[in-house]
This record gives structure tokens, C-alpha cells and sequence, in this order.
């Protein structure tokens, strides 16, 4: 089969399932696996260029809703009659599922079987770490600075920092993307301070604009030197690889800090 995936979490879905090799055409900012570099790239997540995915002749295309704006590529695949699933996963359990619902759309049901088996299986193993840990600190995930967005209740980093022994300090929103403020965030006294932005690769993020915010320094997080600048492709994009941030951030707030 030829296969198309529209955003970098559907592309990591199709790794995960071993599939990679049926990809014919992947949006621009789909980075992993290497080997996808060959492939040819069809356009950013928001602004997909339809007519070259239908010279791709697709047998399916992996569209998304996992950020605003994308309804645009999923009309214009209606409008030209090309074949499509759509994929928002919102929760550990969502990408679980999209393992199944991928791979029966491609006609390889055991293979999604055991794929959301061994998901299940790392997740699980993760989580019994989590619970013996002795503390449980406070995490002030950051998505983006200015406005500043976080995490709330209904999003996968909220579940990943239960799974790694900790909790979002903004879990007690009922919303999946928090607009809030520095403030706010400070008056919270969060344990750990993790800066993942969107779009923005680790190397760029630098410290000092943690650090140097109005009424920051007297934060804990700051004064002991708790922050966290994390890979944005481990913990922002719904897809499997999601364990390997979890992994991570278990290893950073309860194992390093033992050393």
C-alpha cells in the first residue's frame, strides 16, 4: 500500500508499527525516523499541498486534527475523493488506539494488536516505577512563553507526569491548552519548571529566558536550579514516542536527583 501521513505524530505511528516503508509522502516537519528524509515532503502540518498528494496516488492518507487549523487538509481531501483516516489522540489511551484504528485501515489488524500490547506493556511499566517513588513533585510544563501556554486536565502531559511520579500544576483546569501567565505560574510554586516549545528545538531554548522573568528568581524551581529544557518532539506531538520523554523525565526527577 502507499501511504501519506500529514503531521510528524502519524508519521511516528507508522514507525511504531513498523510500517515507515509504506510511506510515499510525509509533511515538512516530520523528522523521525532518519529514514524518512528520502521521502518527499509535501508542505507544512497546516498547509499541505493536496495536489501533490493526489499525484502521489495515495491508497490512504493519515490526516490529523492535533492542531487547530488542519481542518483545511482534511476538506480538501474530501473535496478530491481521496482515501483518509483522521487521528486526534488527546490521551495515552487515544494513541493506544490509533495503533488499531491505523493499522486496521491498512489491512494488518495483529500487527496494530501487538503494537498497542507492547505500548501498553512499556506504559505500564513506567507507571509501577512512578508509584514507589517516595515524592511527588510539581511540574510547570511550558508550551509556549509569550502568551504562555500550558498544559491542562485533558492533555497527554498531564497523564505523563502522573506516570512519572509528579502532577501538572495546572491539572486542575479542565482544558486541554492553558493561556496563563507568568504570575500565575509563580504563585503555583512549582517543583520543576519544563520548557518544551512547540516547533522550537531543545539547543534554541535558553535558560536566561527562564531565569530572568520578573519575580522568577525567588522561585525554588529557580533557586535550586529545576529546570528542565526537554526535546518539544518527546513530549509535544501525540505519538508512542511520548514513552521515551516519559522514560526521561522519571529519570531526571527522581533518579538524578538521588545522585
Amino acid at each position: 500500500m502507499r501511504v501519506i501521513s500529514l503531521c510528524p505524530s502519524n508519521t511516528e505511528i507508522m514507525e511504531f508499527l513498523g510500517l515507515t516503508d509504506l510511506l510515499v509522502g510525509v509533511d515538512d516537519f516530520s523528522d523521525w525516523p532518519k529514514s524518512i528524509k528520502a521521502i518527499p515532503k509535501l508542505g507544512p502540518d497546516l498547509s499541505i499541498d493536496l495536489s501533490l498528494v493526489e499525484e502521489l496516488k495515495p491508497d490512504l492518507v493519515l490526516a490529523s486534527l492535533s492542531v487547530p487549523g488542519m481542518e483545511k487538509n482534511i476538506d480538501g481531501l474530501k473535496a478530491r475523493g481521496i482515501p483518509h483516516i483522521i487521528l486526534n489522540p488527546q490521551s495515552l489511551q487515544d494513541i493506544e488506539n490509533d495503533l488499531l484504528i491505523t493499522a486496521n485501515a491498512l489491512n494488518m489488524p495483529d500487527r496494530g494488536k501487538e503494537a498497542a500490547q507492547r505500548f501498553r506493556n512499556r506504559l505500564v511499566n513506567i507507571k509501577q516505577k512512578g508509584a514507589k517513588t517516595s515524592s511527588k513533585p510539581k511540574l510547570y510544563w511550558e508550551w509556549w512563553p509569550k502568551p504562555v501556554f500550558t498544559p491542562g486536565r485533558i492533555n497527554w502531559l498531564t497523564e505523563l507526569s502522573e506516570a512519572a511520579g509528579a502532577e501538572n500544576i495546572f491539572k486542575d483546569v479542565e482544558l486541554a491548552s492553558v493561556q496563563t501567565d507568568w504570575d500565575d505560574v509563580r504563585s503555583r510554586k512549582p517543583d520543576y519548571i519544563c520548557i518544551a516549545w512547540v516547533g522550537v528545538r531543545r539547543q534554541k531554548v535558553k535558560k536566561e529566558l527562564i531565569t530572568g522573568r520578573p519575580g522568577w528568581n525567588d522561585m525554588d524551581a529557580v533557586k535550586q536550579d529545576r529546570i528542565l529544557i526537554l526535546e518539544e518532539e518527546l513530549y509535544c506531538r501525540p505519538s508512542p514516542r511520548l514513552l521515551d520523554g516519559l522514560e526521561k523525565l522519571h529519570h531526571l526527577i527522581h533518579d538524578i536527583i538521588k545522585q
